[in-house]
């Protein structure tokens, strides 16, 4: 699997580092003499090379490899003077190159770090301190891998929310958009053809089709105020708009089509006592909608009928139409935003969505939703 993760180390966390590096190696190098040497003049190249791991740690962000290798390098030569200080933050450079660079570039920077923790004591015939400081070369590189992979596993969970935020905000608006234009395509196509022969059925028409966008703007005011649940406006503007619609609105969805011209009958079976949640109620209402818009638009039919049933630990939505689709010219209608939104929200419910042209013709939209989830 590639890793995308990014990982940036902040101005702030440098300083730290630098900070410390300077605290601790400074401190080491003015209270106890480097080992073979007198005064302060083996010091000085001491505190030259504790300066290297301080300029390492600074330079991490932007050149993390040459850092590393200059911080191992500088380690080194510490471990040289200081054996039981050992390779100064050269381990913590490791640790953090581990973390900022995926794995298969980090592995240069423990293999270098398990030669020159190892070479030093190894040198001076320390095999068990030598061992040690290989361990711990293992054990940072591992940490920064680890904290690489958990941060990786964060961002990617916080993308994959902000794809289904997207996702499901794209439905709705396709939902309510597709439906309502479609819908009001229709009524003024009716008010312009019976505009001079019947002006009083023109003027219903333009009646239907502004109290359909008036409910279009109330579903879409009282969707945004549901979003934008962070920018503090549901709590101000929630007591206003129409609530988002249900199954108790299947029949006025049923009169707003029937003004459209396509004649809709509602069955509804076994919901006596089902309380369903309101996300749930939603997403069925969206179904049903879609389902009609697309008989609407596509299948040239008269009638339609909407049959939702609950029984058998189980919700069965079903759209049938007396349109075209069971002639084979239009299996696929629906078939591009619309029945991919519709499979999703059945999904996202756990249950199954199937489409497509009825035995005895016409289109079939066929949902089933596992009744455990609803109540």
């Amino acid at each position: 699997m590639r890793d995308n993760f990014e990982a940036r180390l902040s101005p702030r966390r440098r300083m730290l580092l630098v900070a410390g590096t300077l605290m601790v190696l400074g401190s080491v190098v003015f209270l106890l003499p480097p080992q073979g040497s007198v005064g302060v003049w083996g010091r000085g190249p001491a505190m030259l090379l504790v300066s290297v791991q301080a300029a390492a740690m600074w330079w991490m962000a932007e050149r993390p490899g040459p850092a590393v290798a200059a911080a191992l390098v500088a380690g080194a030569g510490i471990h040289l003077l200081y054996p039981a200080v050992g390779p100064g933050v050269a381990l913590v450079t490791v640790c953090t190159f581990a973390w900022l660079r995926p794995a298969r570039v980090s592995l240069w920077g423990l293999a270098g770090a398990l030669v020159l923790t190892a070479a030093v004591p190894l040198l001076g015939g320390q095999r068990v301190p030598a061992l040690l400081w290989a361990c711990g070369a293992l054990l940072a590189w591992s940490w920064g891998a680890l904290g690489r992979a958990r941060d990786a596993g964060r961002q990617a969970e916080a993308r994959r929310a902000v794809l289904e935020e997207r996702a499901r905000i794209a439905r709705e608006l396709h939902d309510v958009l597709a439906h309502t234009v479609s819908v009001m395509v229709v009524q003024a196509a009716a008010a312009d053809d019976v505009f001079d022969s019947s002006p009083v059925k023109a003027r219903q028409a333009v009646r239907e089709l502004e109290a359909c966008g008036r409910r279009a703007l109330g579903e879409l005011r009282h969707f945004l105020r549901s979003v934008d649940v962070d920018g503090g406006q549901a709590g101000v503007e929630g007591g206003g708009g129409e609530p988002q619609p249900g199954l108790g609105d299947l029949d006025r969805l049923a009169g707003v089509m029937g003004a459209a011209g396509l004649d809709v009958v509602v069955r509804c079976e076994g919901l006596d006592g089902l309380r369903a949640v309101s996300s749930v109620e939603l997403s069925v209402y969206r179904i049903v909608q879609e389902s009609l818009t697309n008989v609407l638009r596509h299948a040239g039919a008269g009638r339609a009928e909407v049959l939702v049933s609950a029984g058998g630990g189980r919700l069965l939505v079903e759209v049938r139409d007396d349109g075209w689709g069971g002639g084979g010219r239009l299996v696929g209608r629906g078939g591009g935003r619309g029945i991919a939104g519709m499979r999703e929200r059945a999904a996202l419910l756990g249950g199954s969505l199937e489409a497509g042209p009825g035995p005895g013709g016409g289109f079939v939209v066929r949902v089933l939703l596992p009744l455990k989830e609803l109540s």
